[in-house]
This record gives C-alpha cells, structure tokens and sequence, in this order.
C-alpha cells in the first residue's frame, strides 16, 4: 500500500431515533388530583379554642384516682395555709400580749411574725396554688388572680419588716440589724420576691399588649420564672423557721425545754410552715397535673 495514500473514512454508524413518548411516571407517585389540599390558615382565635377543648379532653381522661389525689392535695394545702396563720396568731395572742404599735416595742414586733407568715407563706402560697385549683378559668384571669394574691403580700412583709426594725432601734441597749443567719435569708427572700413580682408582672402582663411579638420570650421565661418562684417560695418557709428557733431562743430560754404550753405550739408551727412548703411544691409539680405551672403560665390568653 501506498504511503501517501489515505485511507478511506469508517463507515458511520446510524443515528438512533429518540424515544418521543413521555416517561412512565414511578409507581408510587400520585397524580395531583389525589394529592392532599394544602393546609388551611388556622387563626389564634381557632387555636385557643382547640386547646381549650384539649384541655377539658384531657380533665374527662382522669381516672378516680387521678381527681382524689387532686382533691387531696389542694384540701390539704388551704387547711395548712389558712391553719399556718390562724395557728401565728392564736400564739402571738395568747403567749406574746398582742400587737401594738409604737408605743410598745415588744408588742411591736409582735407583728412580725403575724406579718412575714401573712405575706411569704398564706398569701404566696395560695397565688403558688391558684394554677392547680383554677382549672375552669381563663389563663388570663389566672394571671391577674396570681398577681393581686403577691401583691397583698407586699404590705405585709412591709409591716413585718419595719416592725423588726423598730423593735431593734427602740430597745435598750439597741440590738443590731441583719446580724444572724435568719436575717440574712430573710434580706434574700424578700430580694428574689421582689424582683420575681416585677420581671412576672411585666412579662406576663405588660407584654400581651403585643402578644405575638414576645411570644417566643415570655415562653422562655416561663420555666425560669416557676422555677425561682418555688425557690422563693422555700426560702420563705426556711426563714419563717429559723426565726421561730431564734425567738425562742430569746423568749423561752430554758423553759423551752419542757415542751409545754408556748414551747409545743411553737413547735406545731414549725411543723406546719414546713408541711405547708412540701404539699405546695408536690401540689404544682407534679407531672400528672393536667395544671401544672408549665402549662398554664406559658398558656397565653
């Protein structure tokens, strides 16, 4: 073969023609008639409503037990509310000579006591308990009845706190201030009240003038806020006892000894303040509570 030959070209191979009939579509797929509708708007007022109704579902889905232990529970926290403070005043009347004011120290101070369990244990206690007694109300009305019950309790411990100063000043020789251990978790309860009062009343209040647009931040408050409230809460019921140890200390001296009379009531009263902090935490706590603090503060209406 020649060099400066070329070699003839190879020989095509034919063009295959395009399948022009559209693709089977998957088994598994669906036309789109038969395909879902999309969602529908749901409005905040048709979503309030549906949890309403989940609400009072899940109230028809408690069992015997489920409604005695409910029951149980608030009966015994009110009768240890309302018995707490009866009990403070039928010992400062009948062992301690009344109240007075100014004109007698002793009897002054009287109103401490009588005052701080008022504020940090009945009146605290029952805004605690009112998310596990009102069960039929509005969330809203809940919130107002929770802020007015810690808002009685702002004069009291007021009272109870220059009734204490002024006995101090008034004495003589004049005691000092803030010198134990009570007074010092007494300065901290009143501290972390006040400051729960006023980040609650502004959060949960003030805020649901634009509901919507701090939903996410009262939300997240809320587990704080229940969490330092029962804090708050115990503190109190631990001041309220160490101040009852400290007055004996002072008042009954070896006398206290003997358990009779003014010794075994003041002992009751302890017990009782103490009781009072265990059932209410239990009371509000409890997982199996349909109102639990974590469903009705955050619950927004």
């Amino acid at each position: 073969m020649d060099s400066n030959s070329v070699s003839p070209m190879p020989e095509l191979a034919p063009i295959a023609e395009f399948d022009k009939t559209p693709p089977t579509p998957p088994e598994d797929t669906l036309p789109m008639d038969d395909l879902p509708p999309p969602p529908t708007a749901v409005t905040i007022a048709e979503e309030k409503e549906k949890e309403a109704h989940r609400h009072y579902e899940d109230d028809n889905e408690w069992g015997c037990g489920n409604w005695f232990e409910y029951i149980l529970v608030v009966a015994i926290s009110i009768f240890l509310l309302l018995g707490t403070l009866g009990l403070t005043l039928y010992w400062v009347i009948q062992y301690q000579g009344g109240f007075a004011w100014r004109e007698d120290p002793t009897k002054q101070f009287n109103l401490h006591p009588v005052m701080m369990v008022a504020g940090f244990i009945t009146f605290s206690g029952f805004s605690i308990l009112l998310y596990r007694i009102c069960r039929c109300c509005r969330k809203i009305y809940v919130k107002l009845l929770h802020a007015i019950f810690h808002a009685l309790a702002i004069p009291c411990v007021a009272v109870g706190f220059i009734a204490v100063l002024d006995f101090h000043n008034m004495a003589r020789p004049t005691m000092p201030n803030f010198y134990s251990i009570h007074s010092w978790v007494g300065l901290v309860t009143m501290g972390l009240f006040a400051i729960q009062y006023v980040i609650g009343f502004f959060s949960f209040l003030v805020l649901l003038c634009c509901e919507g647009a701090t939903a996410g931040f009262r939300a997240a408050l809320v587990p704080i806020h229940a969490s330092f409230g029962l804090t708050t809460f115990m503190l109190a019921v631990a001041t309220c006892v160490s101040g009852l140890t400290e007055k004996v200390n002072f008042s009954l001296s070896e006398s206290y000894w003997n358990l009779r009379g003014e010794s075994l009531i003041i002992n009751i009263l302890g017990v009782c303040i103490i009781a009072t902090g265990i059932i209410v935490s239990v009371g509000v706590r409890n997982p199996h509570s349909k109102s639990s603090p974590r469903v009705c503060v955050s619950a927004r209406s």
